[in-house]
């Protein structure tokens, strides 16, 4: 799993994420089990954590729950989900995620519903 920790760079474990948010940790819990957000296990001690690109102006990225969803619905697994929203993409240009985060939910939802064709 090195590559992905790498490629996506800075990682929140869970009660990181919870006081990121500003959040008891139990809430952190109900979003993964909602897939507003996904975590995967990285690290020598595989602790869960999420990607900290998740995170603007104290809060998850609106548009990531409908996201994660179209590319569960893709097939894509979590780890792939992660992968595909890290990866640069020259025609965005930048990353899914980067333009998830600057509001271009539609685009990159269009593009999520491609994959499963």
């Amino acid at each position: 799993m090195n590559d992905i920790q790498e490629l996506v760079g800075q990682w929140l474990t869970l009660p990181d994420l919870a006081e990121e948010l500003d959040i008891d940790i139990r809430r952190v819990h109900r979003m993964l089990d909602e897939r507003a957000i996904v975590a995967l296990r990285i690290g020598e001690r595989k602790v869960r954590s999420v990607p900290a690109e998740f995170v603007q102006d104290g809060a998850v990225v609106e548009s990531l729950k409908g996201t994660l969803s179209v590319l569960k619905d893709s097939g894509y697994s979590d780890e792939e989900s992660v992968k595909w929203l890290f990866t640069e993409d020259e025609s965005l240009p930048g990353t899914p995620m980067n333009a998830l985060r600057s509001g271009r939910k539609t685009e990159i939802r269009r593009r999520a519903q491609a994959l499963a064709w």
